[in-house]
């Protein structure tokens, strides 16, 4: 099966968009084209799992891919959100954050991989039952799992969600573990989303930045009509990490996030402080690189809020500054790593639904197109979730699932691991 190192796609423009199918779900054209005389093969249909680093549920998209390399045509059937049980969310941030006692730390590791694999295993039974699919064609369920420890620094990033338990509780063959092959090769682990990025969104005429508005801000730049090579990719620094963290912790737990942006529309930025944020290491760093709760967690949460505790600054003046933070580094990052800039910016994951980020983000790059990834006919909310049904799909085929370049891994490989479903069948590979 050919890699698909170094092909330039002839991408569809963004005029293409999205068609309605008769059970009103989206049906996509996009990536590039089929190489000539390549067979037509019947679709691989994967499920696609994520939960990412706000760890405020798990998506699930049921995603069509045809059956070679290239990906040219692709038709999500089905996506649904469930959101994770707070309690259970809870207990996965003391994990992450160290705040589970040395003794108990590992049980309660092995006790979240069990619990969280049920939590997957359930979303992909659920947009199974919702698009009404027999669970008989579906050729694999693929999960990025849950992340609780990322440390590219030592070759290492951990993610738990057991997809031994996937496979057992849906019967079906299960991809996951994708980040570690990239480290092995010498990358950072992530971004891996690039790569559905450079295949759904790749324009001919225009540049385009998809912006994911997560846990973590990270970005994908697709120059006009670029090779796979030509796609740069990175983490910019911290989204909804920190304003959530924040705000449960300043809320003493009654609030979980800045909704609709409105304690950050009701606060104005502290200057100092955001002059002080900026002021950042990472921020500086040149990509390829990467990073998580670890550096954006709920350590430098908690002392953010001892700021507001002693008096000397409202909590919605705190949220503002972050949002100002997050659109700060977002801009600054543009200017410094993209050249020439993008004509448009394709906005994904919760910040896209927030219109304080959005509006910041518009009077921050005057002249481009800000707007939800939805207008290039990719449903923001899906949009993680179907990045990993294609990677899935590609460990399937072994056919090559990231863009190396975007990770600094030496050489382009197939991510991922199988645990078989219950038939025990291997997968086909085209």
């Amino acid at each position: 099966m050919p890699a698909l190192r170094g092909f330039c796609p002839t991408p569809v423009p963004a005029s293409a968009g999205v068609s309605r199918a008769s059970q009103g779900l989206s049906t996509m054209r996009s990536g590039p084209p089929s190489s000539p005389g390549s067979p037509t093969l019947r679709g691989v249909r994967v499920i696609g799992l994520m939960s990412g680093t706000s760890a405020d549920g798990v998506d699930a998209a049921l995603v069509e891919w045809p059956d070679d390399a290239d990906a040219s045509e692709f038709s999500l059937l089905g996506f649904l959100e469930r959101p994770l049980d707070p309690d259970l969310r809870s207990r996965l941030f003391d994990l992450v954050d160290g705040a589970v006692a040395g003794d108990r730390a590992l049980e309660e590791l092995a006790a979240l991989d069990v619990l969280l694999g049920r939590c997957f295993a359930e979303a992909a039974l659920a947009v199974i039952a919702e698009t009404g699919v027999d669970p008989g064609s579906i050729d694999a369920v693929s999960s990025h799992g849950q992340t609780v420890a990322h440390h590219p620094q030592h070759g290492a990033s951990l993610q738990i969600g057991s997809p031994a338990v996937i496979a057992e509780r849906t019967g079906l063959l299960t991809v996951a573990d994708f980040r570690p092959r990239d480290l092995a090769a010498g990358g950072e682990g992530a971004p891996l989303a690039p790569f559905f990025h450079w295949v759904a969104l790749c324009d001919a005429q225009e540049s385009r930045a998809v912006l994911n508005l997560g846990g973590i801000a990270n970005v994908t730049w697709l120059p006009a009509g670029c090779c796979d090579d030509q796609v740069l990719a990175f983490d910019i620094g911290p989204a909804n990490a920190l304003l959530d963290s924040v705000v449960t912790i300043a809320s003493r737990g009654r609030e979980s996030m800045d909704r609709d942006g409105q304690r950050a529309a009701r606060g104005r930025p502290n200057e100092a402080l955001l002059v002080r944020l900026l002021d950042d290491p990472y921020l500086q760093r040149p990509p390829p690189k990467s990073t998580g709760r670890e550096r954006y967690g709920r350590a430098q949460a908690q002392e953010l809020v001892r700021a507001c505790d002693g008096g000397s600054m409202e909590l919605d003046d705190l949220v503002a500054t972050l949002v100002a933070f997050t659109v700060r580094g977002v801009a600054d990052a543009f200017e410094r790593w993209l050249g020439a800039g993008p004509d448009r910016v394709l906005v994904g994951g919760g910040g896209a639904r927030n219109p304080t980020v959005m509006d910041g983000l518009r009077r921050a790059l005057p002249g481009v197109g800000v707007e939800p990834l939805e207008a290039a006919g990719v449903p923001s909310a899906a949009a993680e979730a179907m990045a990993f049904a294609l990677m899935g799909r590609n460990t399937l085929l072994g056919v090559p699932n990231h863009l190396p370049q975007c990770t600094g891994a030496e050489r382009a490989a197939v991510l991922g691991s199988i645990t078989p479903g219950r038939s025990g069948g291997v997968p086909r590979q085209g």
